[in-house]
């Protein structure tokens, strides 16, 4: 394992469960187990899984500065959550390029977590707090635990009430096996899923328990890698694997505009003032590459940096991809130059693999996401 200075309550588990814990954003990430990665990718999508992502920075922003720290930091209109409501946000440098994503929860009135992924987002953030009346606190005795799949409603509407009522993207505060706990109806899977955010001590209790009550349901451990098959499916990106900071451009800084990376949703309608706005406005239009699909015609996965061609010519590079038993189909997201990215392609894949392909829209799986905003 790749030393880390930050450990997970749940180690133990991962390694009874095969995992050697290898380094991700300083801590021991169970990225494999001994169990097969393609039965955690097939029990998220037809049942349930439960993963460990307390590797995610968990940090919170509290004071009377707290909202407008976060409204020039981020992409979003801040003072539209309430508490109980999050949503999911980007962060820019001034020159207008994605630096990093998070979720911004609205714990109380002057208070809000913030879950960063492995960018400079919460590095910004505490720079930009000096001199501000906001108080910051990485919070690494909170853990994160992500059950996703359709079960997973079915599972906890045994054990917490009301939790069929919880909206896409709110939480609420309650009680799971008689320990506090904030339940969040987010996830990384493209499947209707939930976070368990509670206290270190308790990880392993909650753990153990959702594994043992749950196996009715179909409920089983999960290996963080599982989520690189979900995202490819479900259009989830993960910083900086995606990103120019893993396939630079020649002779440029690195850095991607949200135009490029396809999150440019992310901005509020009609927000204008946030870091790097002027930037990523006047960068509308002079895209480099877009993030687009393709799928190939082979029954084998493609490697991240396998090359793309069209006509005999390079255009695009795989960032990331999977071959589902479920649907017999192997998919990649890719980063394709402009003039390539639209449906029907043809394209080839040089690489790990020598196959045909084509540019395919994203997300592939539940383009309208109706699995993961269901009512009910």
């Amino acid at each position: 394992m790749a030393h880390s200075w930050r450990i997970s309550a749940l180690a133990d588990r991962h390694r009874a469960l095969g995992s050697n814990l290898e380094d991700w954003n300083g801590m021991g990430t169970a990225w494999t187990y001994a169990s097969d990665l393609a039965d955690h990718h097939e029990a998220i999508r037809t049942k349930a899984g439960l993963m460990d992502v307390s590797g995610l920075k968990k940090v919170h922003y509290v004071g009377p500065h707290a909202e407008s720290l976060l409204n020039w930091a981020t992409t979003r209109d801040i003072g539209k959550l309430y508490p109980g409501k999050s949503v999911y946000a980007t962060l820019l440098n001034e020159d207008g390029k994605f630096i990093d994503d998070c979720i911004v929860y609205r714990t109380g009135p002057n208070a809000f977590m913030v879950v960063h992924g492995a960018g400079t987002g919460y590095e910004r953030l505490v720079r930009s707090a000096q001199g501000r009346q906001v108080a910051v606190l990485f919070d690494d005795d909170l853990h994160d635990l992500s059950l996703q799949g359709p079960a997973a409603v079915e599972f906890l509407a045994e054990h917490v009430p009301g939790i069929r009522d919880l909206p896409y993207f709110h939480h609420l505060q309650t009680r799971l096996f008689g320990r506090p706990v904030m339940i969040s109806r987010t996830g990384y899977t493209g499947e209707r899923g939930y976070e368990i955010f509670c206290k270190a001590a308790d990880a392993p209790l909650i753990w153990d328990a959702i594994l043992d009550k749950g196996k009715p349901f179909g409920i089983v451990p999960c290996a963080f890698t599982a989520l690189d098959w979900l995202r490819v499916e479900s259009y989830l990106l993960f910083y900086p694997y995606d990103n120019s900071e893993m396939y630079p451009f020649a002779d440029e800084k690195a850095g991607d505009t949200l135009w490029e990376l396809g999150l440019d949703f992310t901005v509020s309608p009609d927000k204008t003032d946030f870091c790097g706005a002027a930037e990523h406005f006047r960068l509308a239009g002079k895209e480099r590459f877009r993030i687009f699909g393709v799928e190939i015609d082979a029954q084998k996965t493609t490697q991240a940096g396998d090359t793309l061609w069209h006509d005999g010519k390079p255009v695009g590079v795989i960032t990331c991809g999977m071959y589902s038993r479920l649907t017999g189909r192997s998919l990649a997201i890719a980063r394709l130059s402009v003039a390539q990215a639209a449906a029907g392609t043809p394209l080839e894949v040089r690489g790990s693999i020598e196959a045909r392909a084509h540019a395919a829209l994203l997300p592939f799986d539940d383009p309208d996401k109706k699995k993961r905003t269901a009512i009910g």
